[in-house]
């Protein structure tokens, strides 16, 4: 059991999420982000399945077969894909939870990656794991046009309001006039 390490490691990714997510205007989402990972449910399993250099849910799954987990974690952020699943039809995600999942997926990398972090990594994890979840079509769209984007021009291009909201807007539509 690796109480000690999963609390830094977990503290570590909700401190970069919360930065990026201020700097995209997201300051209650930066505040919020994964404070579910210390309850009980989800502290107990990420401190006793901890390997540092990827998500315990990961070993827990390659391990057991299954992560409480994961499904505790999934069903209270609504910044995961997997939460906006009506059955199996993938519901598009609004703005604000799509922006934070993507500060989540960049920090996530820098956290298990440390030094070996590029900005390339975010959208390579994209494509390895596309198909795993539904996902719905313009929310999966976002998703890969801002990860190319940092891929290419890097943290300081996409991480911002203007970016994000008319990144957001000219695929998802506006808030009043999204189709679903």
């Amino acid at each position: 059991m690796h109480i000690i390490k999963h609390f830094m490691t977990i503290t570590s990714h909700r401190i970069k999420v919360m930065n990026m997510c201020f700097k995209c205007g997201l300051y209650w989402r930066g505040i919020t982000h994964d404070l579910s990972k210390y309850s009980l449910t989800e502290f107990i399993e990420g401190a006793k399945y901890y390997v540092g250099i990827h998500s315990p849910i990961s070993e827990c799954r390659k391990l057991t077969g299954k992560s409480e987990a994961w499904l505790h974690h999934k069903g209270r952020n609504p910044h995961h894909p997997e939460y906006w699943l009506d059955k199996d039809t993938p519901i598009m995600m609004p703005y604000q939870y799509v922006v934070e999942s993507i500060c989540d997926r960049i920090a996530a990398g820098k956290t298990y990656k440390k030094k070996d972090f590029n900005q390339t990594h975010p959208l390579k994890y994209w494509y390895a794991n596309l198909g795993f979840t539904p996902i719905h079509k313009q929310t999966a769209e976002f998703f890969e046009h801002v990860l190319t984007d940092l891929s290419i021009h890097g943290e300081k291009y996409i991480l911002n309001k203007k970016y994000m909201t008319t990144t957001y807007n000219k695929i998802c539509g506006t808030q009043k006039n999204r189709k679903r």
